[in-house]
């Protein structure tokens, strides 16, 4: 599957982002889908996660009660809507797709990557 993540941008603190990511192929549905984020010098961690039918969800304690990640696989595309955004969440922000829910939390588990993009939050 191949993942395209959109977007990203400037904002101010306090505001709101939606992310989204829209994956090729016909077994979007089969995947487990997971947003991380990096920012320079750091590792990729983790954001959220949400299973195949998106009926559970994941999130990192830090986007907890602000982020919410949701998919519709009618669409093939999966959401980040992020609110009350705070300096510190500034990265670049990717999707990835992996086949199961062990380990959805850990980036060397998911198979595969789109690449980033960029979100911006000023104070």
């Amino acid at each position: 599957v191949q993942l395209q993540a959109s977007g990203g941008g400037l904002v101010q603190a306090g505001g709101s982002l939606r992310l989204s990511c829209a994956a090729s192929g016909r077994s979007f549905g089969s995947y487990v889908m997971g947003w991380f984020r990096q920012t320079p010098g750091k590792e990729r961690e983790f954001v959220a996660a949400i299973n195949w039918s998106g009926d559970r969800t994941y999130y990192a304690d830090s986007v907890k009660g602000r982020f919410t990640i949701s998919r519709d696989n009618a669409k093939n595309t999966v959401y980040l809507q992020m609110n009350s955004l705070k300096p510190d969440d500034t990265a670049v922000y990717y999707c990835a797709a992996k086949s199961n829910l062990r380990g959805y939390d850990r980036r060397y588990e998911y198979d595969y990557w789109g690449q980033g993009t960029q979100v911006t939050v000023s104070s």
